[in-house]
């Protein structure tokens, strides 16, 4: 129970600590990084990347395809 303790302690300190840096969940910067990540989550996926990655999962199938085929002579 004594290290759940000091555990919960420390984490208390941190979070005054953090409070008083200016980084803390409600902070400037805190809420410009939230609404930066979720406009980068709103963003779609470009086409020239969803191709290379078909591209990709073609190579990887073919290269499996003949690794197996090696195996079954």
């Amino acid at each position: 129970m004594k290290k759940d303790n000091l555990v919960t302690q420390q984490r208390v300190r941190m979070q005054a600590e953090r409070a008083e840096d200016g980084l803390g969940p409600t902070s400037d910067i805190g809420s410009r990084l939230r609404a930066l990540y979720g406009a980068v989550q709103d963003e779609g996926v470009p086409d020239q990347l969803l191709d290379l990655l078909e591209k990709l999962d073609s190579a990887e199938k073919a290269q499996n395809d003949k690794s197996s085929n090696r195996g079954g002579e």
